[in-house]
């Protein structure tokens, strides 16, 4: 469907305010799709604001739905954004308003610029009502969150434009980002998104695995008819796109930020290989003694540092791993069978970069595969299917990781007031554990993953008859509750006292037969942390 009732530009009456979808409309949108729990209504109301925009608001109004920023960083703390001016009574904002604020507002670099920055902040808040000031609080900040994640609003611009789910989704792949093809999609239709294709030197998004909770299980989603499937190592390290262009690399992190300057072990890598242009999907990863993974955190800082970075060279040098293979010497491969994709791989890579696979169709062979990561300090494995073609941006059963489950049970010291659709529930759980040294408790980080609505339900009775103070949103309880949480490892920290953290802790249940006495202790959580750092 072309849309033709919107000009490019939008139009400026005689007081200089920009006509456009305003800013309540996106607010009414955000508090309707945190309210239902059905993705069918979900999708139509993200629709509705899509189909009123202009066509150089679109891309505005997706991230914004998305709760996302276009500008990605502004420079606002959140000291900021908690000293505000006197709301406006009435709505005159409107989206392109608020954009065009605030990429004024992320321009503010120079030394001395934070006072100009909080008074552009201000005049911007002063302009919002009290229900628009939230929702620019929440987006600003990063907590915008009320269920309009990727899928929903790849499933509303298909709806709105009349486009087949799956043209959109490539498009998006291709392109690394929705909202650039939304606004094709409505104002160009169809024939528009052929302008998406595989570019040398713009990121695509990358295929994602979806989780089973063994190998057997992974290999009978993958594979149902009990066909051969590929075993690979999956590394603790930073997912990286490598794209070469004759002499020129460049390297892109999974959220597609560039990253070449920071590593030149990857580029080096890829400009041994014996090709003419070319595109991979890997890992980079910082190795110890005996090729065993070192903390994450190392691989994480060397990755995100651009200082000295020769220095850091030497100190945490990077290994590079390939998996798979997008583009080889001007022949896009992508839609090939990932077993064709596998051979071309290689057959152009090294041994020494390739990640260590095994194809087989026995669940024995698989385990004893997935132990060996295991024992070799990496996070476990991913089965792939060999049939499927590279199917970025979602998380489908081509891929399914399996990673050893590791558990604790913890004390529940606070809870946090949820967002979006978990708005007026206790959602995000702050987790401690006792100190046998001091017989204090500690805190270990924080997790509303892995709650369903029912144990949401539960815990905001339970947790508020527990309750002993508040602090803004935060509501601190008696350190009663025991909960058992599932977890990737421990890593150092500087934020909590203890000096450490959980990695991606999530709820499996509430222990009601245990109390707070019989929870683990900080020193269980040490020994872990110790074998983590250790790389065992």
């Amino acid at each position: 469907m072309c849309r033709t009732g919107h000009s490019a530009k939008r139009n400026v009456g005689p007081a200089g305010d920009n006509d456009g979808v305003l800013l309540k409309r996106l607010v009414d949108a955000s508090r309707e799709i945190g309210a239902t729990r059905s993705r069918t209504r979900k999708t139509e109301i993200i629709s509705e604001v899509l189909t009123s925009a202009e066509s150089d608001e679109i891309e505005t109004v997706v991230a914004y739905l998305s709760g996302e920023l276009r500008q990605r960083r502004t420079g606002v703390g959140w000291r900021t954004l908690m000293e505000l001016p006197k709301a406006a009574d009435e709505p005159q904002l409107t989206v392109a308003d608020v954009h065009d604020r605030l990429e004024e507002i992320s321009r503010f670099k120079a030394a001395g610029s934070q006072a100009a920055r909080r008074e552009a902040v201000r005049a911007l808040f002063g302009r919002a009502t009290e229900a628009e000031q939230a929702f620019l609080r929440a987006l600003i900040g990063g907590e915008l969150r009320h269920g309009a994640l990727d899928g929903v609003m790849l499933a509303a611009t298909a709806h709105a434009a009349r486009i087949p789910a799956a043209r959109i989704r490539r498009a998006v792949m291709l392109r690394g980002a929705t909202g650039p093809v939304a606004a094709v999609a409505l104002t160009e239709g169809e024939r528009g998104l052929e302008a998406f294709h595989l570019t040398l030197g713009q990121p695509v998004r990358p295929m994602l695995a979806s989780t089973a909770n063994t190998v057997a299980e992974a290999l009978t989603k993958v594979a149902p008819d009990g066909a051969e499937a590929a075993v690979e190592w999956k590394l603790d390290g930073i997912r990286v796109q490598v794209h070469r262009e004759g002499d020129r690399v460049r390297v892109f992190t999974r959220s597609l930020d560039e990253i070449t300057t920071r590593v030149p072990e990857i580029v080096e890598a890829a400009l041994t290989l014996p090709v003419t242009s070319a595109v991979l999907d890997g890992e980079a990863i910082a190795l110890g003694e005996r090729g065993r993974p070192r903390p994450f955190q190392e691989t994480g800082s060397r990755t995100a540092s651009s200082a000295d970075v020769d220095d850091l060279r030497l100190r945490v040098p990077l290994s590079t791993y390939f998996f798979d293979l997008l583009h080889l010497d001007g022949e896009d491969v992508l839609d090939l069978p990932a077993g064709e994709r596998q051979r071309r791989l290689d057959a152009v890579v090294p041994d020494a970069h390739v990640v260590p696979r095994v194809v087989t169709a026995s669940t024995d062979e698989a385990q004893a595969f997935f132990a060996d990561a295991v024992e070799q300090g990496h996070e476990g494995v991913v089965v792939k299917q060999l049939s499927g073609g590279y199917d970025a941006g979602r998380r489908g059963a081509g891929w399914i990781k399996v990673k050893p489950r590791h558990t604790l049970d913890l004390v529940v010291l606070a809870a946090e007031w949820g967002h979006g659709r978990r708005q007026g529930w206790l959602s995000n759980l702050h987790l401690g554990a006792r100190d046998e040294s001091t017989g204090e408790l500690v805190m270990l980080g924080k997790t509303f993953k892995g709650l369903t609505d029912r144990m949401l339900t539960w815990q905001t009775e339970h947790l508020l008859a527990l309750e002993r103070h508040r602090d803004g949103h935060i509501v601190w309880v008696r350190p009663e509750p025991v909960v058992e949480v599932a977890f990737d490892g421990v890593q150092t920290s500087s934020r909590y006292p203890a000096g450490m953290a959980l990695r991606f802790a999530r709820v499996l249940r509430y222990r009601t037969d245990k109390t707070a006495a019989e929870a683990d202790t900080a020193e269980t959580v040490r020994a872990i942390h110790r074998r983590d750092e250790r790389g065992l």
